[in-house]
């Protein structure tokens, strides 16, 4: 489990930077191995430039045959965060309201945390694929083709109507 960073404690940070090493396990996040890598957090002032490189191993199911396979999840993602003093104010957003561009930039309050644990699940859940696949060549699940598959069977009790059907269509 990783720790929060406390920003302030950034400032004063050797060139401003908090270089995390990890092997651990993440909360929610169901791997075979412990996700591994490094995380780097540097505050810039008036923001805080995050990047990581990150890998782990995660049981996937295909979405063609339903068969699970293992696939290796890595990521070197990078993103600013945006240190803004009216993050803690409560301001809801209301839903007939137009949003700003600027309502969609991360952003955190210069005196909390940064929640690098938080952050790293977030980048790793965004880089799982959405179409899960084994095998480009996968041919999904297989039907196995009978005989009653080519003459479909008709229950007894619509007997009646099939053959006044066929008397009306005799008749046109």
């Amino acid at each position: 489990m990783m720790e929060s960073i406390h920003i302030p404690r950034l400032t004063r940070a050797p060139e401003q930077t908090e270089t995390i090493q990890f092997n651990a396990a993440i909360a929610d996040l169901e791997t075979l191995t412990p996700v591994q890598g490094v995380l780097r957090v540097t505050h810039h002032g008036s923001f805080l430039e995050v990047s990581a490189q990150a890998e782990t191993i995660i049981t996937l199911t295909c979405d063609r045959c339903l068969q699970q396979y293992n696939y290796r999840l890595s990521i070197k993602p990078s993103e600013l965060i945006w240190l803004d003093e009216s993050v803690d104010e409560v301001s809801p957003i209301l839903l007939d309201e137009d949003l700003e561009t600027a309502d969609l930039v991360e952003a955190l309050s210069p005196q909390g945390y940064f929640d690098s644990e938080t952050w790293l699940y977030e980048q790793l859940c965004l880089e799982i694929p959405q179409r899960q696949l084994c095998d480009a060549q996968c041919q999904g699940i297989e039907v196995p083709k009978s005989e009653s598959a080519a003459k479909p069977h008709v229950d007894r009790r619509w007997a009646g109507l099939e053959s006044l059907r066929n008397q009306l269509s005799d008749t046109n």
